[in-house]
């Protein structure tokens, strides 16, 4: 087969932020014209980039703003090779008809791991004994080591992340409890407390796992270290602007705390070897990781093939199953021709389309309509490929986002 018969042949596609191979094998076997470029973008950057372009995938430092989209009038998705999406402006998305996807479980494991080893790491202060080791000091005291059994694990958001490392914790022998602000179905003997203050005046460790939404940006500050328990211990792999960082370096200092593991930062350098600075440099126990979480060959590649799947079916058939922005229909795949149709979500949309072609005697074989919010979304299967004047009129229906047709032999 020719690469102009493959289904998504002519699509453009940028992929920022080294997005795992396996990514641009997918689009690549589809036929679409792949360009990977390896570190983030700045707003100008991305719009002069990314001219022409119909798939936008990148990861957590590159920002797609209201400007970005504006300038982008080709751009039908955007693909987070990760789990946050605040780095999007997902409202402006889907005002302008560009559906957004998502990984929200793939790297869940990375960052399970990733904490479990710092807890443990902290606990036997490892950090400290491994750079006395360094420095030609040998300090065989067991004083201030402990075993994780036994010890008070609390958990700050419990959803993915927070019940898969509850599970393991539990399984080491600790003890968990949780806060979340929704009510959550404990797995294993854990058990969810009413109130953060609860939880940090009874547990030994303390773990956050909150999404991006802007609620949570100061999230834990002075306050909240003051009531952890003298010789607790703090992690981070969450998002960086949630916490006050000056302040748990005080708490650290005075040593009302352990120690401390922070894997995300309210700044972070856009690529590889650039400067990084935080107040928390220089600490022996703290653990510093560069963002790392769900950086592991494996988290890595199932990102890549996941969110490259919900991009190619999305292009290709119409697909928004998970979408974060747009009504999740998942459609099978099609033989003839599929209309799409995004709309703002107004009554007599679905009618006004059936009108159009049912004036221009189009057959309809299937159809199937889905809304979410603002936004609503026709999926119309017909026997042959309309005329350019079917097309037009749909386009000039007063609520019209976007028309898009796709054909398949």
């Amino acid at each position: 087969m020719s690469n102009k018969s493959l289904p998504a042949a002519g699509i453009k596609i940028l992929l920022l932020e080294n997005i795992h191979p396996d990514a641009v094998a997918s689009f690549e076997a589809v036929g679409a014209e792949v360009v990977s470029v390896g570190g983030a973008l700045d707003e100008d950057e991305l719009i002069e980039q990314a001219k022409g372009v119909h798939l936008l995938g990148i990861r957590s430092k590159t920002n797609v703003t209201e400007r970005v989209l504006a300038e982008l009038p080709d751009l039908l998705a955007i693909g987070a090779f990760c789990i946050g999406t605040n780095q999007i402006d997902v409202a402006a998305a889907q005002n302008r008809g560009v559906a957004v996807f998502n990984a929200p479980f793939s790297n869940t494991r990375s960052v399970v791991e990733l904490a479990l080893a710092e807890i443990i790491a902290m606990t036997r202060r490892l950090t400290e004994k491994d750079r006395g080791m360094h420095a030609g000091v040998w300090d065989k005291s067991a004083t201030g080591l402990h075993e994780v059994r036994g010890r008070k694990l609390g958990i700050v958001g419990y959803g993915n992340i927070g019940t898969q490392l509850s599970v393991l914790a539990e399984n080491l022998g600790m003890e968990v409890l949780f806060y979340d602000t929704a009510d959550r179905l404990p797995l294993g003997n854990a058990r969810q407390v009413h109130t953060l203050e609860e939880l940090l005046a009874k547990v030994d460790v303390v773990t956050l796992h909150v999404d991006g939404r802007k609620a949570n940006s100061d999230f834990f500050g002075d306050e909240q270290f003051a009531l952890m328990k003298h010789g607790s211990i703090f992690l981070n792999l969450s998002r960086g602007f949630v916490v006050d960082q000056t302040a748990l370096r005080a708490r650290l200092e005075s040593g009302q705390l352990a120690g401390a593991a922070i894997d995300v930062f309210p700044e972070e350098p856009k690529a590889r070897g650039d400067k990084f600075v935080s107040p928390l440099q220089g600490m022996p126990n703290v653990i510093l990781t560069p963002h790392i979480g769900g950086s592991t060959e494996e988290a890595q590649q199932d990102i890549g093939r996941f969110v490259a799947g919900k991009l190619r079916d999305y292009v290709i058939h119409g697909s928004t199953s998970l979408s974060i922005n747009f009504p999740q229909l998942a459609t099978p795949e099609h033989q003839a021709t599929r209309l799409v149709h995004i709309h703002r979500n107004t009554p007599g949309v679905l009618a006004a389309i059936n009108s159009v072609l049912a004036e221009e005697k189009v057959n309809i074989d299937g159809q199937t309509l889905g809304t979410r919010g603002e936004v609503g979304y026709v999926i119309t299967d017909i026997a042959a490929s309309p005329t350019d004047q079917v097309i037009e009129a749909l386009k000039r229906l007063p609520d019209t986002i976007r028309v898009r047709q796709l054909k398949l032999g």
